[in-house]
């Protein structure tokens, strides 16, 4: 009886894993009401962090604007296709100076027929040209094996080689201001986009230091109205307020992640990567106060303007280039080689040439001066461009500084504006506990406090990114 008792317990033990969905694979039907059902809590419950939020990643070490500028600097893709441009006009250089060294190269030939002047000529460097019972107008067919080594020098080509050389190594500085250049508009970029997510994190504690007063301030209200000495409508108002906070603190929650993304981008992370950022560290370099003395600075220091400069200097070089083929050409040949018609070379049969080419185009077809006229119409561009780059840059300078002290009025206007709000709703707050000021007075005290708190940290992180804008303008961040 007792074996059967058993075998009873462990045949429901195998049919209950039989049958359970856990076990078996299957969805439960009630999860997908259940998952709803905990997105919408978690959306509008105000309790926990959006299903978007990434705060449930393992902590890290804060990042500092620093660090996140050397992982820019290191990792960011268009930093990286900049050095690669760099690099390839190094080799441009090393190209155009190979001109200046002869040329060496090694070939074999093999000749098959029956022209008589051809199989003279190869007989001879054969050093077995027969002279008695030889017919050389009949020679018959023949063959011949020549190898060997030839040099070639250019002595004189107008100044031409010298020319490219030069361009070249404008080219390898053009590119390493472009690079330069790119560098200055990303560590701007960082640091504007590291100041973004700051001020997005200050809006975040605003938002949930707002949640957690109107939430106080609720409780108190429905003890009072419990107590019958505030309506009805003075709860719902304050039940109204307190899910408009908590719709503010996930619009706040989810600009702060998004700008974090934006962030990581910018220094070239993979997407989702999440970041803790550090306080504020960041030391604004020094710039002239004044916009005279800026412009200035900026003229001499951008590399858009040097880069710019640069081009003009290569254009103006590019129509001396082609003006040197009016020019002649010299040139030092050098050839040593064996001959024999099986391959079986003797060295005491070897063979050698040493002299000179000279070359004069005297008519091209008028190409010469039409690859002129496309250079000069080149450098008259490039000069056209020097201008607009310069007047660009002019202006950029004007709207930065603009920027800059319109930020630090905004700063001081907002300062003062908070500090009025906070010192209002404390009175407001104090009036309403003794029945002098109505819920709606109340609730826009309240809302004017948590708004002029926003606007002063949105003003002070436009401070610092308009300082940053200012050193992007006077090219700080490019480099040597």
């Amino acid at each position: 009886m007792e074996g059967i008792f058993h075998a009873f317990r462990v045949s429901c033990v195998v049919l209950f894993f039989l049958v359970s969905p856990g076990w078996a694979g299957a969805k439960s039907p009630v999860t997908p009401v259940l998952q709803e059902h905990s997105l919408k809590s978690l959306a509008f419950s105000g309790e926990k962090d959006p299903p978007w939020n990434f705060r449930e990643a393992p902590e890290t070490r804060p990042l500092s604007i620093q660090e996140a500028i050397d992982k820019a600097l290191a990792a960011n893709p268009d930093l990286e296709e900049a050095r690669a441009r760099v690099l390839e006009a190094r080799g441009m250089v090393a190209e155009a100076r190979a001109a200046f060294w002869p040329s060496l190269r090694f070939y074999t030939e093999y000749v098959r027929g029956d022209a008589p002047s051809v199989h003279a000529f190869k007989r001879l460097d054969q050093r077995r040209l027969p002279l008695v019972d030889f017919d050389f107008n009949e020679p018959g067919v023949f063959q011949n094996f020549e190898s060997g080594m030839a040099a070639r020098l250019n002595v004189f080509r107008g100044g031409g080689d010298v020319l490219r050389e030069r361009m070249a190594r404008k080219e390898h500085r053009i590119h390493r201001l472009d690079r330069n250049a790119v560098r200055n508009d990303l560590v701007a970029s960082v640091i504007g986009a590291y100041f973004d997510a700051l001020a997005a994190g200050d809006h975040v504690k605003i938002a949930h230091q707002s949640v957690e007063t109107v939430k106080a301030q609720l409780r108190s209200v429905r003890v009072r109205f419990e107590g019958g000495s505030v309506l009805r409508s003075d709860l719902l108002s304050m039940e109204v307020r307190l899910a408009q906070a908590l719709e503010e603190r996930i619009r706040a929650e989810n600009r702060h992640e998004l700008s974090l993304l934006a962030l990581a981008h910018v220094m070239g992370l993979q997407q989702g990567q999440r970041l803790e950022l550090s306080h504020d560290s960041w030391i604004s370099p020094h710039f002239p106060p004044s916009l005279e003395e800026g412009t200035r600075m900026a003229l001499a220091r951008r590399p858009e303007v040097r880069q710019v400069r640069e081009k003009t200097a290569s254009a103006r070089m590019g129509v001396d280039l082609e003006r040197s083929a009016y020019l002649p050409e010299v040139d030092l040949h050098a050839k040593a080689y064996l001959n024999d018609e099986r391959m079986k070379y003797d060295v005491d049969r070897g063979n050698w040439t040493v002299g000179f080419l000279m070359t004069w185009n005297l008519f091209t077809g008028f190409s010469t001066p039409a690859r002129v006229s496309q250079a000069r119409a080149r450098l008259a561009q490039a000069e056209a461009g020097d201008r607009r780059v310069s007047q660009a840059v002019v202006l950029d300078v004007r709207q930065a500084y603009a920027r800059h002290f319109q930020a630090q009025a905004r700063l001081k206007v907002s300062r003062k504006a908070a500090s009025h709000a906070k010192e209002a709703f404390r009175l407001v707050q104090m009036e309403y506990e003794k029945g002098s000021a109505g819920i709606v007075r109340y609730l826009d005290a309240e809302l004017a406090r948590n708004s002029a708190r926003v606007a002063e940290a949105a003003a002070f992180y436009d401070v610092r990114r308009s300082q940053a804008e200012v050193a992007r303008a006077l090219g700080h961040f490019a480099g040597k």
